[in-house]
């Protein structure tokens, strides 16, 4: 017999009162569901509605800064050496790429980027926004913007932009003079930043690396501008909704002469060498040429790593500017100079003659000091001495003024000082000195130094932007001006002229002092027996000079110099410096060439066809007499 299935009797009144608890259970978390989500609101909406509001506004509302046009730069003629050039650029936006690396190595093939810049670009992207244009090529030929054009619907996130990039006409001409710009780098910005100038720079990607472009940075810049644009979720831009337009920068104005720096580059030629030209009546720079020079072009739109080692490695140094940071011997070209200081000194006179034998000798030491003539000039006095250069002359003074009244005049006349040129890179030189010696070899001062001194030998150094500026102080019978390359900035509210900067004076016991040395000076350019006679024939001017030769190593007791012995590297420099006319100086010229031999034979030509140019092309200032006077 089956079992019978046992019924169960449901417990209605218990149920009921389990659904209600539960029902009340939940109840409450929805009560406290709503009040939490109450309060927030609350603290949404009215707690931070200030807070969120600005914040909102914010992502809607951008503010980017507009990169001001830098200004240009002209030389005294208003011929214009630093240009703004449209320049057309490949950029990418990472953002609306898909496949980025794929993007890249496709233009490059289509374009013929190397691998390098592709590889510093994805590095780029890595860090910089994805919503922003970075640049993958720059520079972009008419060619290539045609060629993206057509290609452009296969790459989306791909743009030709333009943009005003500086561009420099005459190429080497002025590199070491007006200098260059390019992309600012991490050193760049961390000056900026301690000069607290970074956020006028928050849309340049150049500034000024050399010479005037790095000086005169602040002017040429200008000031950043703003626009207000709104965006979208993405950070694109929608519209723009205020501009404040950028202030551009400050034209310049240089005192170089277009000619006349053309004419100098051309005569240093295949020549390693420098030629600095100024106006002695204001210490204006008239010629700044240093030779071999380099294109900064490059250098604008980013150089390869292998053309700047190429340069950065060539035994002929490019990128050294000689005329500021070229230190070479003096040489005889400071003769004229210690010939002031003997007079002032009383150690001669105008009529003092000694005998030259060919050689000098200290007393009680061996060793003879040899005359650039083996046999000698005679009987010598002050103006024959610097007509013929002669040594020993020289010699003798330098031991009896002793090397403390050489330094401390000579210093008078800029030697062992920054000039002041407004460009960066120069050098002091060494003007040596008892103190000097010590500091820097850990040895006394010697009389031998001091008869080396007296040549322009042995320790001194000078640049032949030093020796333009002591001859030109020379010229003016002391007055002393502070050389300079920029005449005039052109602002928005005119055209600002900058004054000379007179410096002290140099002061002689008797101006005629002057007049003596000078017209030994005369004498080297214009008497039967100058040292430059030959190189300055036949001038419709009278012009007043001094020849150096310059040795780049020291010779033994005894032994000869033989050029055709000796590698290329080591022959002599020529050194030369002369100023014109001789009764209103207006142009003073240094000259230096290296490894070219004697200062007379191969320096002077070109000092007399700088000052022809000159003549040719400016003229000389003067109702008086510039002509030879009959002997």
């Amino acid at each position: 017999m089956a079992a019978r299935k046992r019924i169960t009797i449901r417990d209605r009144q218990a149920e009921s009162s389990l659904f209600y608890r539960r029902a009340v259970v939940a109840l409450l978390v929805v009560v406290l569901l709503i009040a939490m989500l109450i309060s927030n609101l609350y603290k949404l909406q009215v707690t931070r509605h200030e807070d969120f509001n600005t914040r909102s506004h914010d992502n809607r509302i951008r503010v980017l800064p507009v990169a001001p046009n830098r200004g240009l730069i002209y030389d005294r003629n208003g011929v214009l050496l630093a240009d703004n050039r449209p320049v057309y650029s490949l950029e990418l936006v990472p953002e609306e790429i898909t496949d980025l690396p794929a993007t890249v190595a496709a233009l490059a093939q289509l374009l013929g980027i190397s691998e390098e810049r592709q590889q510093k670009f994805l590095e780029q992207s890595r860090v910089s926004r994805r919503f922003k244009k970075i640049p993958l090529k720059e520079s972009l030929s008419e060619q290539e913007v045609a060629q993206i054009s057509v290609n452009q619907h296969h790459y989306p996130g791909v743009y030709v932009e333009a943009r005003l990039k500086r561009h420099y006409p005459f190429g080497d001409a002025f590199t070491h003079a007006v200098g260059y710009v390019a992309k600012i780098n991490k050193r760049d910005l961390e000056r900026l930043d301690q000069e607290d100038k970074l956020a006028n720079y928050k849309a340049t990607r150049d500034i000024g690396k050399q010479g005037i472009e790095r000086y005169y940075e602040d002017m040429l810049h200008g000031s950043v501008g703003y626009q207000e644009v709104e965006v979208n979720n993405r950070g694109r831009i929608t519209r723009t909704v205020n501009f404040e337009p950028p202030e551009p920068g400050s034209d310049l104005r240089l005192s170089l002469d277009i000619q006349l720096q053309l004419k100098a580059q051309e005569l240093l030629t295949d020549k390693r060498g420098a030629v600095v030209a100024l106006d002695p009546r204001d210490g204006s720079v008239l010629a700044l040429v240093s030779a071999p020079s380099y294109d900064p072009n490059p250098f604008v739109h980013g150089i390869s790593s292998k053309a700047y080692r190429a340069l950065l490695n060539s035994d002929d140094r490019p990128l050294i500017n000689r005329t500021t940071q070229g230190q070479y011997p003096p040489a005889s070209t400071i003769k004229p100079i210690l010939s002031l200081l003997a007079l002032n000194e009383g150690i001669v006179t105008p009529e003092t003659r000694i005998w030259d034998p060919g050689w000098f000798q200290i007393d009680g030491v061996k060793r003879k000091y040899r005359d650039w003539k083996k046999w000698g000039h005679g009987w010598v006095d002050l103006q024959s001495a610097i007509e013929q250069s002669c040594n020993i002359y020289f010699f003798d003074i330098a031991t009896k003024l002793g090397i403390d009244k050489i330094d401390e005049f000579a210093s008078q006349f800029g030697f062992g000082e920054y000039t002041g040129i407004d460009i960066r890179e120069e050098s002091a030189g060494v003007q040596p000195s008892r103190a000097w010696k010590r500091a820097r070899h850990g040895q006394p001062w010697y009389l031998g130094d001091t008869v080396n001194i007296g040549i322009g030998q042995g320790y001194w150094t000078a640049t032949p932007l030093q020796l333009a500026h002591a001859i030109g102080i020379m010229a003016r019978h002391g007055k002393n001006y502070t050389p300079r390359l920029v005449q005039s900035i052109q602002t928005d509210t005119g055209n600002i002229n900058l004054p000379a900067d007179q410096r002290p004076p140099v002061v002689l016991n008797r101006d005629t002092y002057w007049d003596e040395a000078i017209e030994g000076m005369r004498r080297v350019n214009h008497s039967e027996h100058g040292t430059a006679r030959k190189a300055f024939a036949n001038t419709s001017y009278i012009s007043a000079g001094k020849s150096g030769t310059a040795q780049v190593f020291s010779l033994k007791q005894d032994e000869e110099y033989d050029a055709e012995k000796l590698n290329k590297r080591k022959h002599d420099n020529a050194m030369f410096v002369a100023f014109a006319p001789l009764n209103n100086p207006q142009i003073v010229v240094a000259v230096a060439t290296e490894n070219q031999g004697g200062g007379s034979s191969n320096a002077a030509p070109i000092a007399r066809a700088i000052i022809d140019h000159y003549v040719e092309t400016t003229g000389f200032e003067s109702n008086l007499p510039i002509g030879i006077p009959v002997p």
